[in-house]
């Protein structure tokens, strides 16, 4: 039996370290060569759709530390405070307007009947919320290497295609790696960095992708929350102010799936796996609280009105 479970043992380091050399060629060809993308220890990850499918989802990039919170909070509240009550009634009707940037290489090319689904999908997913959105236009640009890198080519793809001003939402779609479906700036980041302001979705999580589980247009929906304010709903775990929302009951970790009746911390209520700003499947995430649509607002009267 030893004999036996030593010779597994050198059979499955044999097989590691055959599928690991292949990666590391992988690693050293250029960004562009491959939609998969790499990790820190050389080996090549599974495609985006593979990890998606089996329920791995990362939190996206620019989400804010406790003291980054803290000091966006101040900053919103003393801007919401030096608005005059007129300011802060008009943006309880925003109007945005949607320039879909269509990023592609090989394969990302949508079709615009899919870029009008996922605008039907905001507009039935904020109408509670009084956020209305029009499509300005939408843009497609031909450039393997921003559609397979869009995160380390961020800054150059977006200082060339954005337009419009604070009120205007470029919705970038390329093809996106490390189980990132997508990613947002804050409406406290569009002074300082105009050009970066936007939000950037994998583009097979438009509806009818081949995301399975994260293919009817949440994606979308999840980010623009960010973009126009919101927090995750486990922004803080159980501790603290959480979300800066009173009404989405605390939550120590992203839901996956959809847990019903799951329900991480003492404080009460049970999880909001439901909320559009939790991790949960598509078919599971239907709803903003009327606290998240007040701050939504807000957030609009203080950086984007």
């Amino acid at each position: 039996m030893k004999r036996a479970g030593i010779a597994t043992a050198v059979t499955g380091l044999l097989a590691a370290f055959t599928a690991y050399a292949p990666a590391v060629a992988v690693a050293s060809a250029p960004a562009v060569a491959s939609a998969s993308s790499t990790r820190c220890d050389g080996r090549a990850d599974a495609p985006a759709q593979a990890r998606v499918k089996a329920g791995s989802h990362v939190t996206e990039r620019n989400q804010p530390g406790a003291a980054k919170v803290a000091a966006m909070e101040k900053d919103f509240h003393d801007r919401l405070g030096g608005l005059s009550a007129a300011t802060r009634a008009k943006a309880a009707a925003a109007t945005v307007r949607v320039h879909f940037q269509v990023v592609y290489g090989s394969a990302g090319n949508v079709p615009d009947a899919t870029f009008t689904k996922q605008l039907e999908v905001l507009n039935n997913a904020y109408a509670p919320s009084g956020v209305t959105f029009t499509l300005a236009e939408i843009k497609r640009t031909n450039n393997a290497t921003w559609f397979n890198d869009p995160q380390r080519y961020e800054s150059q793809m977006k200082n060339s295609l954005r337009v419009g001003g604070a009120q205007d939402l470029n919705l970038y779609t390329a093809n996106l790696g490390n189980s990132l479906l997508g990613w947002a700036t804050f409406p406290s980041d569009y002074k300082a960095k105009p050009k970066l302001d936007g939000v950037v979705i994998h583009y097979q999580s438009l509806p009818g992708g081949t995301l399975t589980n994260y293919n009817e247009g949440d994606t979308g929906t999840h980010e623009v929350g960010h973009w126009l304010g919101l927090y995750h709903t486990f922004q803080g775990g159980c501790s603290g102010a959480g979300d800066s929302v009173a009404d989405t009951p605390a939550e120590q970790s992203p839901a996956n799936g959809c847990p019903t009746g799951r329900d991480t911390c003492s404080s009460p209520g049970v999880d909001p796996i439901h909320n559009y700003m939790d991790y949960g499947y598509d078919s599971c995430m239907t709803e903003f609280t009327p606290g998240q649509n007040q701050r939504m607002h807000d957030q609009w009267a203080a950086y984007r009105a």
